[in-house]
């Protein structure tokens, strides 16, 4: 069965849709559901959502109810008005929901669906649940499917263990050719961290031996107050990433632009075009992509599921009014505003725009507060690929005379 795909999969915090927010202005959104919450069957040394237990002391059931999840899917229709409609369930491990869960998901979605109005499901799994009666189910119901990868076996295993302790990379691999098998397009999305960053082509080869066409590279940063640099060992460093980013790039350009599409490279070019960023990361303001906890609390993001950034819960109030409070809207605004001196003259600063505010720790070289960790890499990397950003965008403005 081959499954119809959309340009850009919304398991990487993609933008798919808008709608009109608060004062009456054009907004992006998209819902990250944590339908068992932080749990999950693997321990990734570097995870940063399986502390989220800690907000949940005492607590020993994780799943969204079918009260919450039928809420949830009408308010999410209700928000999205007109648009079509992109469900993203995440994790923890959101298979650990089990198979009847998601057979709900299908349920409520057909019941509620407006009229004249389409309805995708994007999944973020680990891939290890995986097996012929998943994935015929995903196949069947036509979901996009992104699955963490981060490299040959030796990269994979330094980091992803299964929650015994055990290598996980032989259990992904075949839950990764199941979904082939049944003809998905899983986007692979592979961690960058300090022990594969320094491989880039291993890397990028190996996801192309696998047959992947969608990759995206995800850098690492964990910040450790008690370390030289502010971050962990397992951390990439700046300079490292950017060299594997540009590496991957050059091999890219030279034979496989149209064959594979790596998210990072498609933002870059959307310069080209003058388009708005779809990753939310590289966009101007915050706050399009808040995460539902199993209980129904809604949080601004997943990388900020704390007290202090938790809006409420959809079942004391509607999702519209969540998305448009005017502490969403703090939160989205901080970002740019927040941006020091130094980034604002900025030869790449439209294509970063600060990057995610969460690596924001470090200073600027005059000694101002609040540069990203990884200002460097990316700026090496939209450097780099600049020229041929630059060549697209006067290919196509000629295209247009």
């Amino acid at each position: 069965m081959r499954v119809h795909r959309k340009p850009a999969l919304f398991s990487g915090k993609n933008l798919p849709y808008k709608k009109e927010g608060m004062k009456g202005k054009e907004r992006d959104f998209q819902i990250f559901v944590k339908p068992v919450g932080p749990v999950c069957n693997m321990a990734c040394s570097y995870c940063y959502y399986l502390g989220k237990k800690d907000l949940f002391t005492g607590q020993k059931d994780f799943l969204l109810s079918d009260e919450l999840l039928e809420r949830y899917i009408v308010q999410h229709f209700e928000a999205a008005g007109k648009s079509d409609v992109y469900f993203s369930w995440h994790g923890g491990e959101p298979l650990i929901a089990g198979l009847g869960f998601f057979r709900k998901v299908i349920y409520f979605q057909e019941k509620h669906k407006p009229d004249h109005i389409s309805y995708f499901n994007g999944l973020q799994t680990n891939g290890i649940l995986l097996d012929d009666i998943w994935c015929k189910f995903l196949a069947d119901n036509n979901f996009y499917i992104g699955i963490s990868i981060d490299g040959p076996a030796s990269m994979h295993n330094h980091y992803r263990l299964t929650a015994g302790g055990q290598p996980s990379h032989e259990k992904v691999i075949r839950g990764y050719k199941l979904l082939v098998k049944y003809g998905l397009h899983p986007e692979i999305l592979c961690v960058v961290s300090s022990h594969n960053a320094s491989h880039p082509l291993e890397v990028y080869r190996y996801f192309k031996l696998l047959g992947a066409g969608y990759m995206t590279f995800l850098p690492l940063v964990i910040r450790d107050a008690g370390k030289p640099e502010g971050v962990t060992d397992s951390s990439v460093n700046p300079g490292d990433f950017g060299i594997f980013l540009t590496t991957i790039f050059d091999e890219w350009v030279t034979g496989d632009i149209g064959k594979i599409k790596v998210q990072i490279f498609e933002e870059a070019a959307r310069t080209a075009f003058n388009q708005e960023h779809t990753l939310c990361i590289f966009k101007k303001e915050c706050g399009g992509v808040p995460a539902l906890e199993h209980s129904g609390d809604l949080y601004s993001c997943d990388h900020y599921v704390d007290k202090d950034h938790l809006l409420g819960n959809i079942a004391e109030n509607t999702l519209t009014s969540l998305l448009d409070s005017k502490e969403q809207e703090d939160f989205g605004v901080a970002k740019y505003s927040s941006i020091p001196a130094y980034c604002r003259k900025c030869e790449v600063l439209t294509m970063c725009n600060g990057e995610c505010p969460r690596n924001r720790f470090i200073r600027t070289p005059d000694g101002e507060p609040g540069l990203n960790y990884l200002c460097a890499g990316y700026r090496q990397f939209f450097n780099h690929s600049r020229p041929f950003v630059n060549a697209v965008a006067q290919l196509w403005k000629s295209n247009q005379v």
